[in-house]
Protein backbone atom coordinates (compact mmCIF):
# COMPACT_ATOMS: atom_id res chain seq x y z
CA UNK A 1 0.00 0.00 0.00
CA UNK A 2 2.52 2.47 1.06
CA UNK A 3 4.46 1.56 -2.33
CA UNK A 4 1.15 2.54 -4.54
CA UNK A 5 1.16 5.69 -2.61
CA UNK A 6 4.38 6.70 -3.21
CA UNK A 7 4.06 6.14 -6.89
CA UNK A 8 0.96 7.68 -6.84
CA UNK A 9 2.20 10.99 -5.37
CA UNK A 10 4.99 10.94 -7.42
CA UNK A 11 2.74 11.28 -10.76
CA UNK A 12 0.46 14.19 -8.93
CA UNK A 13 4.46 16.03 -8.79
CA UNK A 14 4.83 15.82 -12.13
CA UNK A 15 1.30 17.69 -13.62
CA UNK A 16 3.26 20.95 -12.43
CA UNK A 17 5.79 19.95 -14.19
CA UNK A 18 4.11 19.40 -17.40
CA UNK A 19 2.24 22.94 -17.08
CA UNK A 20 5.54 24.58 -16.85
CA UNK A 21 7.27 22.89 -19.75
CA UNK A 22 4.20 22.82 -22.28
CA UNK A 23 3.71 27.02 -20.90
CA UNK A 24 7.07 27.64 -22.00
CA UNK A 25 7.28 25.78 -25.33
CA UNK A 26 4.17 27.37 -26.58
CA UNK A 27 4.61 31.08 -25.41
CA UNK A 28 8.23 30.79 -27.11
CA UNK A 29 7.27 28.76 -30.36
CA UNK A 30 3.61 31.45 -30.51
CA UNK A 31 5.77 34.39 -30.07
CA UNK A 32 8.32 33.41 -32.79
CA UNK A 33 7.51 35.27 -36.30
CA UNK A 34 6.35 31.86 -37.69
CA UNK A 35 3.06 30.95 -39.02
CA UNK A 36 1.77 27.53 -37.31
CA UNK A 37 0.05 26.99 -40.84
CA UNK A 38 3.06 28.02 -42.84
CA UNK A 39 3.66 24.25 -44.31
CA UNK A 40 0.08 23.23 -44.38
CA UNK A 41 -0.94 26.40 -46.68
CA UNK A 42 1.25 25.60 -49.01
CA UNK A 43 0.80 21.96 -49.59
CA UNK A 44 -1.22 21.89 -52.22
CA UNK A 45 -3.40 18.51 -51.34
CA UNK A 46 -4.48 20.18 -47.92
CA UNK A 47 -8.04 21.74 -48.17
CA UNK A 48 -9.10 24.40 -47.25
CA UNK A 49 -11.76 22.86 -44.99
CA UNK A 50 -8.86 21.24 -43.30
CA UNK A 51 -7.19 24.62 -42.63
CA UNK A 52 -9.93 26.41 -41.45
CA UNK A 53 -10.13 23.54 -39.01
CA UNK A 54 -6.80 24.08 -37.37
CA UNK A 55 -7.74 28.02 -37.09
CA UNK A 56 -10.43 27.16 -34.79
CA UNK A 57 -8.83 24.45 -33.11
CA UNK A 58 -5.78 27.04 -32.41
CA UNK A 59 -8.20 29.76 -32.01
CA UNK A 60 -5.28 32.14 -34.00
CA UNK A 61 -7.61 34.67 -34.31
CA UNK A 62 -7.51 35.06 -30.48
CA UNK A 63 -5.29 35.90 -27.70
CA UNK A 64 -2.25 33.91 -26.97
CA UNK A 65 -3.37 32.40 -23.50
CA UNK A 66 -6.80 31.68 -25.07
CA UNK A 67 -4.55 29.69 -27.78
CA UNK A 68 -2.54 28.11 -24.91
CA UNK A 69 -5.83 27.19 -23.10
CA UNK A 70 -7.35 25.67 -26.17
CA UNK A 71 -4.39 23.68 -27.32
CA UNK A 72 -3.82 22.01 -23.52
CA UNK A 73 -7.58 20.99 -23.23
CA UNK A 74 -6.86 19.29 -27.13
CA UNK A 75 -3.54 17.91 -25.95
CA UNK A 76 -5.23 16.57 -23.04
CA UNK A 77 -8.18 14.72 -25.24
CA UNK A 78 -5.71 13.64 -27.69
CA UNK A 79 -6.14 16.00 -30.23
CA UNK A 80 -2.90 16.66 -31.65
CA UNK A 81 -3.33 18.37 -34.74
CA UNK A 82 -1.82 17.64 -38.12
CA UNK A 83 1.61 18.32 -38.92
CA UNK A 84 2.82 19.92 -42.18
CA UNK A 85 2.01 17.15 -44.28
CA UNK A 86 -1.74 16.71 -43.33
CA UNK A 87 -0.88 13.63 -41.31
CA UNK A 88 -2.17 13.66 -38.13
CA UNK A 89 0.52 14.08 -35.67
CA UNK A 90 -0.77 11.26 -32.94
CA UNK A 91 -0.15 9.12 -35.88
CA UNK A 92 3.24 10.20 -36.14
CA UNK A 93 4.30 9.64 -32.75
CA UNK A 94 1.89 6.19 -32.53
CA UNK A 95 4.84 5.37 -35.72
CA UNK A 96 8.51 6.70 -33.54
CA UNK A 97 7.87 6.62 -30.16
CA UNK A 98 8.26 2.77 -29.97
CA UNK A 99 11.20 2.97 -32.48
CA UNK A 100 12.85 5.40 -29.94
CA UNK A 101 12.13 3.28 -27.14
CA UNK A 102 13.65 0.96 -28.46
CA UNK A 103 17.01 2.35 -28.91
CA UNK A 104 17.08 3.76 -26.00
CA UNK A 105 15.99 0.23 -23.85
CA UNK A 106 18.59 -0.93 -26.09
CA UNK A 107 21.32 1.25 -25.21
CA UNK A 108 20.70 1.86 -21.61
CA UNK A 109 20.80 -2.20 -21.12
CA UNK A 110 23.92 -2.26 -22.99
CA UNK A 111 25.48 0.84 -21.50
CA UNK A 112 24.86 -0.45 -17.54
CA UNK A 113 25.96 -4.20 -18.48
CA UNK A 114 29.55 -2.78 -19.44
CA UNK A 115 29.67 0.64 -17.06
CA UNK A 116 29.08 -0.34 -13.39
CA UNK A 117 31.26 -3.70 -13.97
CA UNK A 118 34.00 -1.56 -15.38
CA UNK A 119 33.76 1.25 -13.19
CA UNK A 120 33.82 -1.16 -10.03
CA UNK A 121 36.65 -2.80 -11.49
CA UNK A 122 38.49 0.78 -12.16
CA UNK A 123 37.82 1.70 -8.45
CA UNK A 124 39.51 -1.48 -7.48
CA UNK A 125 42.83 -0.97 -9.68
CA UNK A 126 42.89 2.65 -8.78
CA UNK A 127 45.91 3.72 -10.31
CA UNK A 128 46.53 0.72 -12.37
CA UNK A 129 47.46 0.78 -16.16
CA UNK A 130 44.46 -0.36 -16.81
CA UNK A 131 42.99 2.47 -14.92
CA UNK A 132 44.81 4.80 -16.78
CA UNK A 133 44.60 3.57 -19.98
CA UNK A 134 40.68 3.52 -18.95
CA UNK A 135 40.77 6.72 -17.36
CA UNK A 136 42.25 7.66 -21.43
CA UNK A 137 39.80 5.99 -23.15
CA UNK A 138 36.72 7.53 -21.39
CA UNK A 139 37.89 11.22 -22.20
CA UNK A 140 38.39 10.36 -25.63
CA UNK A 141 34.89 9.31 -25.63
CA UNK A 142 33.44 11.86 -23.74
CA UNK A 143 35.63 14.16 -26.05
CA UNK A 144 34.19 12.84 -29.40
CA UNK A 145 30.55 14.51 -30.18
CA UNK A 146 28.13 11.83 -31.00
CA UNK A 147 26.99 13.22 -34.55
CA UNK A 148 30.87 13.10 -35.83
CA UNK A 149 31.23 9.49 -34.41
CA UNK A 150 27.98 9.11 -35.89
CA UNK A 151 29.39 10.01 -39.21
CA UNK A 152 32.67 7.79 -38.91
CA UNK A 153 30.40 4.61 -38.25
CA UNK A 154 28.14 5.49 -41.51
CA UNK A 155 31.11 5.91 -43.80
CA UNK A 156 32.38 2.87 -42.13
CA UNK A 157 28.60 1.30 -42.89
CA UNK A 158 28.88 2.29 -46.50
CA UNK A 159 32.60 1.46 -47.57
CA UNK A 160 31.95 -2.02 -45.65
CA UNK A 161 28.18 -2.37 -46.96
CA UNK A 162 28.36 -5.05 -43.54
CA UNK A 163 25.24 -2.82 -42.04
CA UNK A 164 22.39 -1.58 -43.83
CA UNK A 165 21.88 2.10 -43.42
CA UNK A 166 18.02 3.60 -42.86
CA UNK A 167 15.45 2.84 -41.45
CA UNK A 168 14.53 0.01 -38.93
CA UNK A 169 13.56 -2.84 -41.06
CA UNK A 170 14.59 -4.18 -44.75
CA UNK A 171 12.24 -3.48 -47.42
CA UNK A 172 11.17 -7.20 -47.82
CA UNK A 173 10.61 -7.22 -43.64
CA UNK A 174 7.29 -8.94 -43.90
CA UNK A 175 8.06 -11.79 -46.06
CA UNK A 176 11.14 -12.89 -43.48
CA UNK A 177 10.55 -15.88 -40.24
CA UNK A 178 10.50 -14.40 -37.06
CA UNK A 179 14.26 -15.04 -36.45
CA UNK A 180 14.89 -13.16 -39.83
CA UNK A 181 12.80 -10.41 -38.19
CA UNK A 182 14.88 -10.20 -35.40
CA UNK A 183 17.99 -9.87 -37.13
CA UNK A 184 17.32 -7.53 -39.75
CA UNK A 185 15.79 -5.19 -36.84
CA UNK A 186 19.55 -5.85 -34.55
CA UNK A 187 21.85 -5.32 -38.18
CA UNK A 188 19.44 -1.64 -38.50
CA UNK A 189 19.85 -0.95 -34.98
CA UNK A 190 22.73 -2.04 -34.58
CA UNK A 191 25.26 1.03 -35.50
CA UNK A 192 23.05 3.72 -34.04
CA UNK A 193 22.98 1.88 -31.02
CA UNK A 194 26.99 1.59 -30.85
CA UNK A 195 27.90 5.31 -31.50
CA UNK A 196 25.13 6.46 -28.25
CA UNK A 197 26.66 3.26 -26.29
CA UNK A 198 29.80 4.89 -26.97
CA UNK A 199 29.24 7.96 -25.78
CA UNK A 200 27.16 7.21 -22.53
CA UNK A 201 29.32 4.57 -21.39
CA UNK A 202 32.56 6.99 -20.90
CA UNK A 203 30.55 9.20 -18.50
CA UNK A 204 28.19 6.24 -16.53
CA UNK A 205 31.77 4.10 -15.84
CA UNK A 206 33.40 7.46 -14.64
CA UNK A 207 31.02 8.22 -12.21
CA UNK A 208 30.74 4.77 -10.61
CA UNK A 209 34.34 4.45 -10.60
CA UNK A 210 33.90 7.77 -8.45
CA UNK A 211 30.84 6.27 -6.47
CA UNK A 212 33.02 3.16 -5.94
CA UNK A 213 36.12 4.96 -4.49
CA UNK A 214 34.46 7.25 -2.61
CA UNK A 215 32.72 4.22 -0.74
CA UNK A 216 35.81 2.18 -0.14
CA UNK A 217 37.75 4.71 1.52
CA UNK A 218 34.68 5.15 3.86
CA UNK A 219 35.18 4.09 7.63
CA UNK A 220 32.45 1.46 7.81
CA UNK A 221 34.08 -0.29 4.77
CA UNK A 222 37.91 -0.23 6.56
CA UNK A 223 35.93 -1.95 9.80
CA UNK A 224 34.74 -4.50 7.48
CA UNK A 225 38.02 -5.17 6.32
CA UNK A 226 39.68 -5.02 9.67
CA UNK A 227 36.93 -7.83 10.54
CA UNK A 228 38.47 -9.95 8.22
CA UNK A 229 35.78 -10.25 5.83
CA UNK A 230 37.45 -11.59 2.57
CA UNK A 231 37.66 -8.61 -0.07
CA UNK A 232 35.24 -9.65 -2.47
CA UNK A 233 32.53 -9.72 0.07
CA UNK A 234 33.38 -6.28 1.30
CA UNK A 235 33.22 -4.91 -2.54
CA UNK A 236 29.95 -6.98 -3.43
CA UNK A 237 28.35 -7.28 -0.69
CA UNK A 238 29.05 -3.92 1.45
CA UNK A 239 30.34 -1.20 -1.02
CA UNK A 240 28.39 -1.87 -4.11
CA UNK A 241 24.93 -1.20 -2.87
CA UNK A 242 25.87 2.26 -1.27
CA UNK A 243 27.42 2.86 -4.52
CA UNK A 244 25.43 1.87 -6.94
CA UNK A 245 22.27 3.72 -5.42
CA UNK A 246 23.53 7.12 -7.13
CA UNK A 247 23.52 5.41 -10.10
CA UNK A 248 20.43 4.67 -9.88
CA UNK A 249 19.07 8.04 -9.82
CA UNK A 250 20.71 9.14 -13.29
CA UNK A 251 18.59 6.58 -14.96
CA UNK A 252 15.89 8.92 -15.28
CA UNK A 253 17.81 11.74 -16.72
CA UNK A 254 19.43 9.29 -19.00
CA UNK A 255 16.39 8.39 -20.84
CA UNK A 256 16.40 12.73 -21.35
CA UNK A 257 20.09 12.42 -22.18
CA UNK A 258 19.57 9.56 -24.80
CA UNK A 259 17.00 11.69 -26.55
CA UNK A 260 18.59 14.88 -26.99
CA UNK A 261 21.71 12.99 -28.10
CA UNK A 262 19.79 10.56 -30.12
CA UNK A 263 18.64 12.89 -32.34
CA UNK A 264 21.54 13.87 -34.58
CA UNK A 265 22.69 9.91 -34.40
CA UNK A 266 19.02 9.51 -35.50
CA UNK A 267 19.21 11.44 -38.63
CA UNK A 268 22.56 11.02 -39.56
CA UNK A 269 21.13 7.37 -40.05
CA UNK A 270 18.11 8.38 -41.08
CA UNK A 271 16.61 6.25 -38.02
CA UNK A 272 13.03 6.48 -37.59
CA UNK A 273 12.83 7.91 -34.13
CA UNK A 274 10.94 10.49 -32.11
CA UNK A 275 14.91 12.46 -32.01
CA UNK A 276 14.93 12.37 -35.74
CA UNK A 277 11.33 13.68 -35.64
CA UNK A 278 11.42 16.45 -33.68
CA UNK A 279 14.42 17.46 -35.46
CA UNK A 280 12.91 17.59 -39.03
CA UNK A 281 9.64 19.34 -37.56
CA UNK A 282 12.25 21.99 -36.02
CA UNK A 283 13.86 22.37 -39.05
CA UNK A 284 10.21 22.85 -40.77
CA UNK A 285 8.66 24.98 -38.17
CA UNK A 286 5.51 22.39 -37.99
CA UNK A 287 4.61 23.87 -34.76
CA UNK A 288 2.01 21.21 -34.06
CA UNK A 289 4.54 18.04 -34.13
CA UNK A 290 7.24 20.12 -32.35
CA UNK A 291 4.67 21.11 -29.13
CA UNK A 292 3.86 17.42 -29.08
CA UNK A 293 7.39 15.64 -29.48
CA UNK A 294 8.47 17.93 -26.74
CA UNK A 295 5.46 17.14 -24.31
CA UNK A 296 6.36 13.29 -25.33
CA UNK A 297 10.17 13.97 -24.27
CA UNK A 298 9.39 15.17 -21.23
CA UNK A 299 6.74 12.23 -20.45
CA UNK A 300 9.60 10.28 -21.15
CA UNK A 301 11.65 12.03 -18.84
CA UNK A 302 9.51 11.84 -16.07
CA UNK A 303 9.04 8.57 -16.72
CA UNK A 304 12.22 7.32 -16.12
CA UNK A 305 12.61 9.59 -13.03
CA UNK A 306 9.61 7.64 -11.85
CA UNK A 307 11.40 4.21 -12.84
CA UNK A 308 14.57 4.67 -10.93
CA UNK A 309 12.58 6.22 -7.79
CA UNK A 310 10.78 2.55 -7.74
CA UNK A 311 13.94 0.85 -8.32
CA UNK A 312 15.52 3.03 -5.39
CA UNK A 313 12.88 2.00 -3.30
CA UNK A 314 13.74 -1.67 -4.12
CA UNK A 315 17.39 -1.39 -3.48
CA UNK A 316 17.44 1.32 -0.17
CA UNK A 317 14.67 0.93 2.31
CA UNK A 318 15.02 3.77 3.85
CA UNK A 319 13.20 5.66 1.25
CA UNK A 320 10.56 3.79 1.22
CA UNK A 321 10.21 4.84 4.54
CA UNK A 322 10.26 7.96 4.13
CA UNK A 323 8.20 8.62 0.68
Amino acid sequence: MEFIKFIFKRILQTIPLLVIVSLISFFIIRLSPIDPLAELRLNPSISQETLDKEVRRLNLDKPIFIQYVSWAKSFVKGDLGYTSSGEKVSTKLKERIPNTLLLTTVVILMTWSAGIPIGILAAYKKESAFDRILTILSSIGMAIPSFFFAILMLIFAVKTGWFPVGGLTSYNFNEMNFAGKIIDIVRHIALPAIVLFTVSLSGLQRQMRANMLEVLDSDYIKFARAKGLNESEVVFKHALRNAVNPMITLLGFEFAGLLSGAALTEYVFQYPGLGRLILEAVMKSDINLVMASLMMGTIMLIAGNLLADILLMITDPRIRNRG
